[in-house]
């Protein structure tokens, strides 16, 4: 949808410039060339940026006519956005920690002093959304974390998959609450999943203490097959249920004979409602006849008065 109101005004002008002055390839200085301007919105403030853009004027230069952009940009905002980093940051605070709705974050940020439409909320959620990803996918940052606690106790789970359906199977730390890995899978075989958990072995940096997941059979195959020696442990609702399965074996007699003595109450209670509502349109259809039978002037129907002309 095309924009209907104008941008806000700016309230501030910066200008920044490449850090570098000699071109990375040769060496040779940087020229400037032309500049660009681009206004970003903040918490705070509407900012006109000038972006000095500069060349390398050197012809046997690689990197000759390259514009080089100032580096300082890429910590403000995306690229083609409007919207600043903080802008964004803020808005996913709001929904998943907070777990606000987007009517609810457009409010929070009007507040603010920050003009913008619900339609741009969902969409910066969805920038929001793709920077996530794109930090949980850091092997880097993902193998750190997982140094500092020494040791991986792997939950997997996943549904059992409809014919022709796939299914997310998440693999994840349950000490850091990290994703290790996430796949779609046409089936549920032992075969398969026995492939995902030796892609975690084989990527993971420090040992595997343990296995938590329901009591699925292909994940107990795949578990014993992939990591033969790990403790792997049915995690607790699942291990309750099926511990009181048999009580509730021995109690569905029971239910049953309880159900063929409570059947009549359902029809008695649909009875006893019918009655009431049509007693209840009785009086209002007497209320109502009363109510327009008196006249005007507010005297009781009958009376000599009330037949009078007025």
């Amino acid at each position: 949808m095309a924009r209907r109101t104008r941008r806000p005004t700016p309230t501030a002008e910066i200008t920044l410039v490449p850090v570098s002055a000699n071109c990375p390839a040769c060496g040779n200085r940087l020229y400037f060339d032309y500049s660009n301007f681009r206004t970003l919105t903040s918490l705070t403030a509407v900012t006109r940026y000038t972006l000095r853009i500069s060349r390398c004027r050197h012809r046997p230069c690689d990197l000759f006519r390259v514009p080089f952009r100032p580096e300082a940009e890429g910590r403000l905002a995306l690229p083609h956005h409007e919207f600043a980093l903080d802008v964004v940051a803020r808005v996913g605070r709001l929904r998943y920690a907070e777990h606000r709705s987007v009517p609810e974050i457009h409010a929070h940020l009007t507040q603010l002093g920050v003009t913008l439409a619900e339609r741009t909320v969902t969409n910066l959620l969805y920038r929001y959304d793709e920077l996530l990803a794109v930090a949980l996918a850091d092997d880097d940052r993902l193998r750190a974390i997982l140094q500092t606690r020494g040791r991986v106790v792997l939950a997997i789970d996943g549904l059992q998959p409809d014919v022709g359906h796939e299914v997310l199977w998440v693999l994840r730390d349950v000490l850091s609450g990290e994703i290790l890995l996430a796949k779609s899978l046409l089936s549920a075989r032992n075969q398969d999943l026995a492939a995902l958990l030796e892609q975690v072995r084989t990527n993971c940096p420090v040992p595997i203490a343990g296995v938590v997941s329901d009591g699925q059979y292909s994940i107990r195959k795949a578990v014993a097959k992939a990591l033969p020696g790990v403790p792997h442990q049915l995690c607790q609702f699942h291990f309750l249920r099926e511990a009181a399965r048999p009580i509730y074996e021995a109690d569905r007699h029971a239910k049953k004979e309880l159900k063929k003595k409570v059947r009549g109450v359902r029809a008695i209670e649909r009875s006893v409602d019918r009655s009431r509502f049509r007693i209840g349109t009785e009086r209002i259809a007497e209320r109502t006849k009363r109510r327009y039978s008196v006249p005007c002037r507010g005297l009781p129907p009958g009376t000599a008065e009330s037949l009078e002309n007025p």
